[in-house]
C-alpha cells in the first residue's frame, strides 16, 4: 500500500513538473496553442465543402483529438531530448527509480497539456463557424476526453522507450503523426480506409478512445470503447515497461545515452 502512495506522489509530482516547465517553453506553448486552431480551421472547411454541416461539431472534436496527439507524440519525444541535451538522461536512467516511473509523468504532462488541443478546437468552432455546441452525450464526453487522454499518454509511454534509445526522437515522431490520426479514425472514419488497416486500427488504444469520444460528441455507445481504450492503454503501458529494460540495456552498450 505504501508503495502505491509512493508511486502515485511520484506520478502526481512529476506532472506537475513538467506540465510546469512545458508551459514555461516559448515553443511548446507556441505548438500547443496554434497547431490546434489550424486543425480545426481545415477540419471545418472540409467538412463544409464536403457538403456535411451536421458534423461540423464531429470536425471540431476530431481536430481537438489530433491536437492531442500531436502534443503527445512530439512533447514525449522531445521531452527525452531535452533531457538528453541538458545531460540529465544518464543520471535519470541510473537513478533508484526505475524509468518508466520517470517517463510515465512525462507522458501524461504532454497529454494534460494537449487536453487544451480540445476546449481550444471546441471553442474556436463555435466562435468563429458558429458550431453548435449539441453533444449527444455531454457528461459521457466529460468521462471520454480524459480516459482517451490517458489512452494515449500510455501509448506515448511505448514510444518514450525508443525515443531514449535514438539520439534525434524527431526522426520517429515526425513520421508517426499523421499515420496514427488517420488509422485511429480522429478525423477521418476507418470505413473509408483500406481493408488491410482495420487490425492495425484495432489494436491502437488511440482508436478506442477517439471512438468513445466520437460517440459521446454524435450518439452511439460510450463505454464500450472507453473500457476497451482503458484495457489497451494498460496493456501499452505493461509493454512499455518491459521495452524500456532491453532499450536501456541497449542504449548503455551502445553509448547512445548522451549526445556525445
Amino acid at each position: 500500500m505504501r508503495r502505491l502512495l509512493r508511486i502515485g506522489r511520484l506520478v502526481r509530482v512529476g506532472v506537475r513538473t513538467h506540465v510546469t516547465y512545458m508551459s514555461r517553453s516559448p515553443i511548446e506553448i507556441t505548438f500547443a496553442v496554434l497547431v490546434p486552431l489550424v486543425y480545426a480551421t481545415l477540419a471545418v472547411y472540409l467538412f463544409r465543402a464536403a457538403g456535411d454541416p451536421d458534423r461540423l461539431l464531429t470536425a471540431s472534436v476530431g481536430a481537438g483529438l489530433m491536437g492531442i496527439w500531436s502534443s503527445v507524440l512530439f512533447g514525449s519525444g522531445g521531452a527525452v531530448q531535452n533531457q538528453r541535451w541538458l545531460g540529465t538522461l544518464e543520471t535519470l536512467v541510473v537513478s533508484p527509480t526505475r524509468l518508466p516511473l520517470i517517463l510515465l509523468p512525462i507522458t501524461l504532462a504532454t497529454a494534460v497539456i494537449g487536453t487544451y488541443a480540445m476546449v481550444a478546437t471546441v471553442g474556436w468552432g463555435w466562435l468563429l463557424f458558429g458550431v453548435p455546441l449539441d453533444f449527444a452525450h455531454p457528461f459521457l464526453f466529460l468521462l471520454a476526453v480524459p480516459v482517451c487522454v490517458l489512452a494515449l499518454g500510455m501509448m506515448g509511454l511505448l514510444l518514450a522507450a525508443t525515443f531514449v534509445l535514438l539520439r534525434n526522437a524527431n526522426a520517429l515522431a515526425n513520421p508517426l503523426d499523421a499515420p496514427v490520426w488517420m488509422l485511429s479514425g480522429m478525423l477521418v472514419p476507418i470505413g473509408s480506409l483500406p481493408g488491410w488497416t482495420r487490425p492495425i486500427s484495432w489494436i491502437l488504444p488511440t482508436t478506442w478512445g477517439s471512438r468513445a469520444v466520437h460517440a459521446a460528441t454524435s450518439g452511439g455507445d460510450v463505454l464500450g470503447p472507453t473500457g476497451l481504450a482503458l484495457a489497451l492503454g494498460a496493456a501499452y503501458a505493461l509493454l512499455a515497461v518491459a521495452v524500456l529494460g532491453r532499450v536501456e540495456r541497449r542504449a548503455r552498450a551502445a553509448a547512445t545515452l548522451a549526445l556525445a
